[in-house]
């Protein structure tokens, strides 16, 4: 799945960019500039995301910006986390088993799936590997909005 999603843009009274996201509306940010509420936004994807993972909801996929809308992706290290929980889920791996196929321990895997903490992105994307899945990187202009 791609990690990013559409956002919409609205200035309020004070001048600020309040940022929404219609596929994941528990994230909701705000910044002094377009550019700032974008970076926010990605912040905020990530720990509502998270929030799914950690109630057992599926993350929404994102759908297509409209006229207007910017896109603003997850960081590339929480999105491979999100994807290693759904890569897990899809093959039913538990954390005991993923760590028993990399020759590691349970406590190690429960840190790679933890947005919070800072793991590397290439154990991350070893985990993934050994669940028969991969990672794609693209490069991408996720701050320009939309022609309305």
């Amino acid at each position: 799945m791609r990690y990013a999603y559409p956002v919409q843009l609205e200035r309020d009274e004070g001048g600020h960019y309040l940022a929404t996201c219609r596929d994941v509306p528990e994230a909701l940010t705000d910044g002094e500039s377009q550019e700032e509420a974008l970076r926010e936004m990605g912040e905020a994807l990530g720990a509502a995301l998270a929030g799914y993972v950690m109630e057992g909801r599926p993350i929404p996929s994102p759908t297509d910006a409209e006229p207007g809308e910017a896109i603003a992706p997850v960081s590339p290290l929480i999105a491979a986390k999100l994807a290693l929980r759904v890569a897990m889920r899809a093959e039913g791996v538990s954390n005991s088993e993923l760590a028993r196929r990399m020759g590691s321990h349970e406590g190690a895997i429960r840190r790679l799936i933890d947005v919070d903490h800072r793991s590397r992105i290439e154990a991350v994307h070893a985990a993934i590997a050994s669940l028969g899945h991969g990672l794609v990187v693209e490069d991408a202009r996720p701050f320009k909005p939309v022609a309305a």
